[in-house]
């Protein structure tokens, strides 16, 4: 289990935007976060995704708590947890191929492909053209199907779906979903479903929670 306890933290020193949150993701399990813009949904996100250290309250995966965020925590914590943002070109490097994006974590890791990456790009509809262009050269949808397979790739046993959807159609907003969804219960992927669409997360998630 993903989980967070009594969670502090913010980005100015005595203006928490989270003040004492909990929250728990199940391994496949979908639990949707709800909230108004400003509650602090994409701050949570990074707290679980031990991007973002909190001032106070303990972070734990299965069972692990964690001390050390960033490139300081520990490599299987990190990469037991993926994330996937909603903007994909602040999330991308620009000067990279969509191939090299998809591939980059298993370079950073010293990691061979299993065959994983090639699944994953056959999975989100991308095709061998559009592999080797970079992110100026695609649309937003297509960007953002490189990035869930980046997050994808390294096999995390968490995912974080930071408004994944927000940016993107309604088919490429479908087909993601529906990925997720199938890891989901596949692979016992416990998924964080960040929205501000309700609508959408009460068909995506198991359950929903509400910030703010």
């Amino acid at each position: 289990m993903l989980s967070a306890k009594d969670i502090v933290t913010g980005y100015r020193r005595g203006h928490p935007v989270l003040d004492s949150v909990d929250i728990e993701i199940p391994p496949g399990t979908t639990v949707g976060l709800a909230g108004p813009s400003g509650c602090g949904k994409s701050t949570l996100a990074k707290v679980l995704a031990l991007l973002l250290e909190p001032w106070s309250g303990e972070v734990t995966v299965d069972g692990e708590p964690v001390h050390r965020y960033r490139h300081r925590a520990p490599r299987d914590l990190r990469t037991s947890v993926g994330i996937v943002f909603q903007q994909p070109r602040l999330a991308t490097d620009p000067r990279w191929t969509l191939d090299r994006i998809i591939r980059a974590p298993l370079a950073a890791c010293g990691r061979t492909d299993d065959g994983t990456a090639g699944e994953l790009i056959d999975a989100v509809g991308l095709t061998p053209d559009l592999l080797g262009r970079r992110p100026h050269e695609v649309s937003d949808g297509q960007l953002q199907r490189a990035c869930l397979a980046r997050a994808l790739v390294l096999r995390p046993r968490y995912l974080l779906c930071d408004e994944m959807t927000s940016m993107v159609d309604a088919s490429t907003a479908a087909l993601l979903v529906g990925l997720v969804r199938e890891r989901a219960v596949r692979d016992g992927l416990g998924v964080l479903a960040v929205s501000h669409d309700e609508e959408l997360l009460q068909v995506w998630a198991d359950q929903v929670v509400r910030l703010g």
